[in-house]
C-alpha cells in the first residue's frame, strides 16, 4: 500500500472508493446539470424532452434542432436531437429533415455539416407531418350518398 500511494495511486485509491460508494455517479449527475445551464435548465430541458444528457454539437438544420452526439453513450443512444424551442412540447420525427435522418439511423457516418447531400432540381424543400391541423389535407366525395341524414321537422 505505501508504493501504491507513493506512486500516485492515492488519486486511483480514492477513485475506487468513491467508485465502491456511489460517488462517482453523483459527480457524474452534477457534471451534467452542469453542463447543461444549472438547475433550472436542467429542469426545463429535462420536462420538454424527456432527458437529460450531454454531447458535443454536430450541427444545426434550418428548422432551429441541434444534433449531438456521444460516444461514451451506448450505441443507438449515442446520437439525438434536442428540437427547437419555438415547437415546444409539440415536436415529432417528421420535423428532422432527411439529411439528418440518415446521419441519426447510421445510414451515413459522416453529418451533412462535412459532407453536403446532393441536392437535385426535381427535389422539394422539407415539410413537417400537417395531420391533425388545420392545414390537414380533407378528402371529399364527388359521389352522391346512397344514404341521407334524417333531419327533424322544425317545430311550429
Amino acid at each position: 500500500i505505501v508504493v501504491l500511494i507513493s506512486c500516485g495511486g492515492r488519486r486511483r485509491l480514492n477513485k475506487i472508493m468513491a467508485s465502491y460508494v456511489g460517488l462517482d455517479k453523483l459527480g457524474k449527475a452534477l457534471r451534467i446539470v452542469k453542463e447543461n445551464g444549472g438547475i433550472r435548465s436542467s429542469l426545463y430541458r429535462l420536462y420538454r424532452l424527456d432527458d437529460l444528457k450531454t454531447g458535443t454539437v454536430i450541427g444545426t438544420d434550418a428548422h432551429g434542432n441541434i444534433y449531438r452526439q456521444n460516444n461514451n453513450y451506448l450505441y443507438g443512444r449515442n446520437r439525438w436531437v434536442e428540437y427547437a424551442p419555438a415547437v415546444g412540447m409539440d415536436y415529432e420525427g417528421s420535423m428532422v429533415p432527411a439529411e439528418w435522418y440518415g446521419w441519426l439511423h447510421y445510414k451515413v457516418d459522416e453529418p451533412p455539416t462535412t459532407k453536403a447531400p446532393t441536392d437535385y432540381s426535381w427535389q422539394s424543400g422539407h415539410e413537417f407531418n400537417v395531420s391533425g391541423t388545420p392545414k390537414a389535407f380533407i378528402p371529399y366525395s364527388t359521389t352522391k350518398p346512397k344514404i341521407e341524414a334524417w333531419v327533424p321537422p322544425k317545430a311550429n
